[in-house]
Formats: structure tokens, C-alpha cells, sequence
């Protein structure tokens, strides 16, 4: 099964909690703090691999996630560290963040990695807050939290040649005839429902991945047929092979056909006409084929046409040179990358503010924020001291200088985060 198109949620470890501990052994005079820092938690990473074709292990592993680290403990013993995940996907896949609506990575090498959800880091013990002026800590904290998200893995076949054209124009046949490839094969129409990949060998040497793209259809670009699911692999292909049944067995026109396809194209995407395109006249084995070919030559006498037969393996050899010619001159970058007058404007997004101040409809307020919620994530409220120290971060956080702006005076109520807490002045 050819799966190109995943939605996923992959939740990375936390990390593992600090530990408040003391060295009690006998003969050791003031041991000190021993609390040992928690371990990290486990990443979720993916890696391109060239031997995979499809998303189906992922279409069928909805939810991904990694382990978290393991606390601190006592005699300064750190928690063991979680391990990552890796996940394997073909050359080609885009990795989309579906809640920011933007792409994280596009893979396009072998064992390429890219982190998609980082995992928390471990939090502190107290032995690592000992200092010289507080030799005796209580204070330690708690893990950060992994990240977690929804993403959509949208796989792009990476081929160096792509042919196109309608359905049982013989592109299947050709690709099993030029490689080693060997796709589906039958006299009905859209017998290729996925992308066929084969690796083509010149004769002198030189050699090129060649795709075999499910068959085009009038209105695809809308959707119709197979529609995007061809499409959207074409976008990866530095030359486009346009074969047509030149024999017009089927009762279509060879000219109308070609028409056809390129409109297609260029509803999608108009970028796609500026590839370099090779048309191949194929089916020349039939009798009807030589008389629309004349046609085809007086109506773009611009174009070269390679007529070929895939069934009998004639000219094969002056197509597959004129394509490895074509490919020494191109590169996709020549048309994925855009400059104005080599100029480049750089944007930055503003940070976001510490933290915000609302009024609640039960008149407390309610102050939240990602520097808030990174400090109270990393408290442990069961210490008495790792309270004092939160109550002093927000502090200087300008948190109690912004409620006395707003009339919160001594013994009020204030919501952090939706947790409770008594106002001091």
C-alpha cells in the first residue's frame, strides 16, 4: 500500500525531577546536600531513509511517544536518561506543524535527521544549588515538560525524471523496459495508482531515477481522478518525460491530449511549464502513428519530438541520452529558489510577553505567560523553599509591581495558572 500523506501526534519525554536529598553516612561530618539532577527525557527524531517508499507504518502509529527521564535520587545519583526516538521516513517527506501551520523540516537526504519533538531537560538537585552562602540547600526542581504536537508528514517522490501523460499511454511499460523496475501492467485505464521509481543506466555510464506518476486526467488540478495525489510528486522532478499515444487508438487526439496535460500543470502550479520538457512520441509500432506524428510536428514545430515504441524497445537508447543531457543542466534549485535583485529582507517575530495580567469574571486575576508557565512548571511546591524561591522569581519577573498597579493589595487572592495564591506585600 502506497500511503504519501499522514497526520500524527508525537509527545516527547519529560524530563525526570531533581531530588532534595543529605549525606548521612556514618564518619562523614556534614555531609552536605547530595540530590542528584533528573534525567532527559526522550526526544522524537525522524531520519530519511532511502530504502523506504511509503508512510504506511506511520498511517497505522497514530500516536508517538517517548519516555521520560528518570528522577534524581540521593548520594548524588542523576537520573538516567530517556532514550530518543527515531523514526524512519522516505526522501522527500515535508514535515508540516499543524498547530502553527508551518513546515518544521523537508528531508531530502539520506539519514538526514531532523528533531521534531524536543525532550524535556532534568531538573536541578539540590546538591547543584549549593553554594557557599547556602551550603545546605532544600531546593531543587522539577523536570521541564517534552513538547507535544500535532503534525502532518507529506511525502514528495524525490526522481530526477518524471513522466506524465494520460492513463495507458504506456509509461508503466517504459519505465519496466529502461530499469529494473517492474509496475503494474494492464489495458485498462489507471493501472498505475502510485508512484513506480526506477534507476535508469545510460550506456555511457551515466545513470537518473525516473518516476512513473499515476495517469493525468482532465480536471485534475480541482481534484478529479487521482488529482493531487500526482501532483504533488512532480514538484520534485528536475525534467518532465511527456509521453502521448501517438496512435490515438483510444480514440483520442494526440494534440488535444498534450493541450490537455499542460493546462493541467499549469493550473497547478505554473512553475511547473518552466521545467525542462521532453516529449515522447510513443506507440510509433502502430500504423496510425506515423500520420499523427506529421501533425503533431507541423502543430509545434518548436518542439523536438522522440518517437519511440516501448513495446518493441525502438529509439530507446536517443531518449534515454537526451534525458541524461537534459539533467547536466538543470538543478531543482533553479526553480525553487526566487531572488529580487539579490536583495534579502530578514523579519523578526516579536517575543512573546513574560506573562499577562486578565481579570477573571469572579473578580481574581488571573496572571499566565510562558515565562509563568515554564517557572511553575519547574517548582516543586512541595518544599517549603522551593516555594520562596517561585514567590522571589515572579517577584522579579515584575509580576507583584504590575497586581499593585491594578489594586491587588495584601491578603487578596491571585490565580496563577489556574492554582490559587495569597497576595504579600
Amino acid at each position: 500500500m502506497f500511503v504519501d500523506d499522514v497526520t500524527i501526534e508525537c509527545k516527547a519525554g519529560n524530563g525526570g525531577n531533581g531530588c532534595v536529598a543529605f549525606r548521612r553516612e556514618k564518619f562523614v561530618a556534614k555531609g552536605g546536600p547530595s540530590g542528584g539532577n533528573g534525567g532527559k527525557g526522550g526526544s522524537i527524531i525522524f531520519v530519511g531513509d532511502r530504502n523506504i517508499t511509503t508512510l504506511l507504518d506511520l498511517k497505522f502509529n497514530k500516536i508517538i511517544k517517548a519516555r521520560n527521564g528518570e528522577n534524581g535520587a540521593a548520594k548524588d545519583c542523576f537520573g538516567k536518561d530517556a532514550e530518543d526516538i527515531y523514526i524512519k521516513v522516505p526522501i522527500g517527506s515535508i514535515i508540516y506543524d499543524l498547530d502553527k501551520n508551518a513546515i518544521i523540516f523537508d528531508i531530502t537526504k539520506d539519514k538526514q535527521e531532523v528533531v521534531v519533538c524536543k525532550g524535556g531537560r532534568g531538573g536541578k538537585g539540590n546538591a547543584a544549588f549549593a553554594t557557599s552562602r547556602i551550603p545546605a540547600p532544600h531546593i531543587c526542581e522539577k523536570g521541564a515538560p517534552g513538547e507535544d504536537k500535532n503534525i502532518r508528514v507529506e511525502l514528495k517522490v524525490l526522481a530526477d525524471v518524471g513522466l506524465v501523460g494520460f492513463p495507458s499511454v504506456g509509461k508503466s511499460t517504459l519505465l519496466s523496459v529502461v530499469s529494473s523496475a517492474r509496475p503494474k501492467i494492464a489495458d485498462y485505464h489507471f493501472t498505475t495508482l502510485a508512484p513506480n521509481l526506477g534507476v535508469v543506466a545510460v550506456k555511457d555510464g551515466r545513470s537518473f531515477v525516473m518516476a512513473d506518476l499515476p495517469g493525468l486526467i482532465e480536471g485534475a488540478s480541482q481534484g478529479v481522478g487521482l488529482g493531487f495525489q500526482f501532483l504533488r510528486h512532480i514538484e520534485r522532478t528536475r525534467v518532465i518525460v511527456h509521453v502521448i499515444d501517438m496512435s490515438g487508438i483510444e480514440g483520442r487526439d494526440p494534440i488535444d491530449d498534450y493541450l490537455k496535460i499542460r493546462n493541467e500543470l499549469a493550473t497547478y502550479d505554473e512553475k511547473l511549464l518552466k521545467r525542462p520538457e521532453i516529449i515522447v512520441a510513443n506507440k510509433m509500432d502502430i500504423k496510425e502513428a506515423s500520420d499523427n506524428l506529421e501533425k503533431f510536428k507541423k502543430k509545434f514545430p518548436e518542439f523536438t519530438i522522440i518517437p519511440i515504441s516501448a513495446y518493441t524497445k525502438d529509439n530507446l537508447d536517443q531518449l534515454l541520452y537526451k534525458i541524461a543531457d537534459t539533467l547536466e543542466t538543470v538543478s531543482l534549485e533553479d526553480f525553487n529558489n526566487e531572488f529580487i535583485d539579490e536583495v534579502v529582507e530578514y523579519t523578526f517575530t516579536k517575543a512573546p510577553d513574560p506573562f499577562t495580567i486578565t481579570l477573571g469574571e469572579d473578580g481574581i486575576y488571573d496572571v499566565t505567560g510562558p515565562m509563568v508557565e515554564k517557572l511553575m512548571n519547574e517548582t516543586d511546591f512541595t518544599h517549603e523553599e522551593n516555594t520562596k524561591l517561585f514567590a522571589r522569581k515572579i517577584r522579579n519577573l515584575g509580576v507583584d509591581k504590575k497586581l499593585r498597579e491594578l489594586g491587588v493589595s495584601h491578603g487578596d487572592t491571585v490565580r496563577i495558572l489556574g492554582y490559587e495564591f495569597e497576595f504579600f506585600d
